[in-house]
């Protein structure tokens, strides 16, 4: 569906892993083997717990910050993302929020255009994985109240729990692709499934 450009400023931030490209922790744990890797966001609220039993667990196996880029750049943006996001910045400024790492994010943005990517960074010792450093606690809520107090109406999109605060803070917010559970516990968010339908909700907001 074509997108005609609103009269006011807008923009749109969207989450992006399982909204652009595929879950990242979890192709690491595909790859290796290590099926703790397999929980993110969508199971754990709480990011530094999910964090810090990411940290212990690359520990307890050995695994190399090399050896994680090296599963990164074997993936590419969900089917029809790239599109998506096309005609989305056609007619609007987006920024991609997401509590992914600089080091994990910054080789799949050339994939989807070099759009702006605000996000945390990893703190690497000898190839090894040893803490991570938040841009800024809550990062995601927050910049969406920024761009409102430059008079931007925001319209979001996200997947998963942490999304939910930028999705509460925005004139807009959609889960896009979300897990029944987080579809349950917030249901005040409507809940699409596609591109298209994601297209057209946001189409009829700008």
């Amino acid at each position: 569906m074509a997108l005609a450009a609103g009269a006011t400023q807008t923009i749109v931030t969207l989450d992006l892993e399982g909204v652009l490209v595929p879950e990242i922790w979890i192709a690491i744990a595909e790859a290796t083997g290590i099926k703790e890797l397999r929980r993110t966001t969508r199971d754990e609220p709480d990011y530094d717990v999910l964090m810090r039993g990411r940290l212990k667990v690359l520990t307890a196996h050995g695994l190399t910050m090399s050896a994680i880029q090296d599963v990164i750049a074997t993936l590419s943006p969900l089917v029809g993302a790239r599109e998506f996001l096309d005609e989305l910045r056609s007619v609007t400024q987006v920024v991609i929020l997401s509590d992914t790492f600089e080091q994990f994010g910054r080789p799949l943005m050339r994939h989807l255009g070099m759009p702006t990517l605000v996000c945390h960074r990893l703190v690497v010792e000898n190839d090894r994985i040893i803490d991570y450093e938040l841009r800024l606690d809550d990062q995601k809520r927050k910049a969406v109240e920024a761009f409102r107090a430059l008079n931007y109406r925001v319209i979001a999109a996200g997947d998963s729990y942490n999304d939910t605060a930028m999705l509460g803070a925005a004139d807009h917010g959609f889960f896009f692709n979300a897990p029944d559970n987080v579809k349950r516990e917030f249901p005040q968010f409507p809940a699409l499934d596609t591109y298209g339908d994601l297209l057209t909700r946001i189409g009829g907001v700008l």
